[in-house]
């Protein structure tokens, strides 16, 4: 597939078939995710393969607002990241993610992010309990690592509508326009 088509068919799909995803897919994705770079290449991004239907039924309890559909992918890949090996762990998870998404859509997935860094289980309780604390509890995490995201994934039980029209020039900004540009 094409980069530009893959760009394109990239949606965020909350319902799956039952179908499992092979193992030697997962392996290929996690790779492809791997690939992302990093801020001076700290390699901080740890990825957390889950295809363990009842694993995954207790992950999607893990907010009270979007992350119930979670129990009906059949894969969760919890993306991970070490603070100790870099202060911008965050964004290259968010790196890492994006390329796992990208190359669902490769292999013919449908996929959709959770985000899990600094929310709430329950909305009504921004300072109460979160969600990584309760992940914790559920899954080996690494001590003092941080979960920026969930990424659901399997094979989509319907085709989603293509993105809404919209002009990419109106987001690209020019010097052109810009009155201090004189100056």
């Amino acid at each position: 597939m094409e980069f530009l088509e893959i760009l394109r068919k990239r949606r965020s799909v909350r319902k799956f078939t039952d179908r499992p995803v092979p193992g030697e897919l997962i392996a290929r994705l996690l790779e492809a995710a791997l690939t992302a770079p990093s801020a001076r290449n700290t390699r901080s991004t740890l990825l957390l393969p889950v295809t363990d239907r009842a694993l995954i039924d207790r992950m999607a309890q893990m907010r009270d607002y979007g992350s119930a559909f979670l129990a009906k992918a059949p894969l969760a890949v919890v993306v991970a990241g070490d603070p100790a090996a870099c202060d911008v762990w965050r964004e290259n998870a968010a790196i890492a993610a994006t390329i796992l998404q990208l190359a669902c859509v490769d292999a013919g997935l449908a996929s959709c992010w959770v985000h899990v860094d600094r929310r709430p289980r329950r909305r009504e309780e921004p300072a109460g309990e979160q969600a990584l604390d309760y992940l914790r509890t559920l899954l080996p995490l690494p001590e003092g690592c941080g979960v920026l995201c969930v990424v659901a994934a399997g094979y989509s039980d319907f085709e989603p509508a293509p993105l809404p029209a919209f002009d990419p020039r109106s987001r690209i900004l020019s010097l052109d326009d810009d009155p201090h540009a004189a100056e």
